[in-house]
């Protein structure tokens, strides 16, 4: 955690034993029990925030998952945190973190070639890319960005939506996780 906040800015931080943020009405709507751990991501407020809580999330959330945790991003279905955010700054979500009563479900994916302009004939790396991302979760399920590969280089977009700009940076982490590129 130190280590993405030294790279991003944030203000990421881990909350254990606090059972009152998943005690009320919006954490039962969410079906959440037990959840006293948390991982609170803050950062100064601007227009990068959420991609950036996003990307930095994911990271954490993969490391979790292979540490044998659970995880699972909340962003309204939950009651307030305890975290410490500082002037000019905002809590743009939440991970629940712990041993889950499930692994998680299977989410519906959109076929690769609605994500992306590289349906026909792609390079291997962009292809184990593209599998990452459809492993990616997103809000809602909603997939609502797009890959661009353009002269060896990869570009994403989200578009409109609501939570769409933390999803593009959790799927732009899994692309560069599997495909060893960067995305712009």
């Amino acid at each position: 955690m130190k280590e993405c906040n030294r790279e991003s800015g944030l203000n990421i931080q881990i909350i254990f034993d606090e059972p009152k943020c998943f005690d009320s009405i919006m954490a039962r709507y969410g079906k959440f029990s037990r959840v006293e751990n948390y991982i609170a991501l803050v950062g100064k407020k601007g227009i990068e925030l959420e991609e950036k809580t996003g990307y930095y999330g994911e990271k954490l959330v993969l490391k979790a998952q292979e540490l044998g945790l659970n995880t699972c991003w909340v962003a309204m279905t939950h009651g307030k945190s305890t975290a410490k955010i500082e002037k000019g700054e905002k809590q743009v979500c939440i991970i629940a973190l712990g041993y889950g009563a499930v692994q998680g479900t299977a989410h519906k994916n959109k076929p690769v070639e609605q994500l992306c302009n590289c349906a026909e004939v792609m390079p291997d790396w962009f292809s184990k890319g593209m599998e990452a991302v459809l492993l990616a979760p997103t809000a809602m399920n909603q997939q609502k960005f797009y890959f661009i590969l353009e002269n060896e280089r990869v570009f994403a977009r989200a578009e409109k939506g609501f939570y769409t700009k933390i999803d593009l940076g959790i799927v732009k982490y899994h692309f560069e996780a599997a495909a060893g590129r960067k995305v712009e």
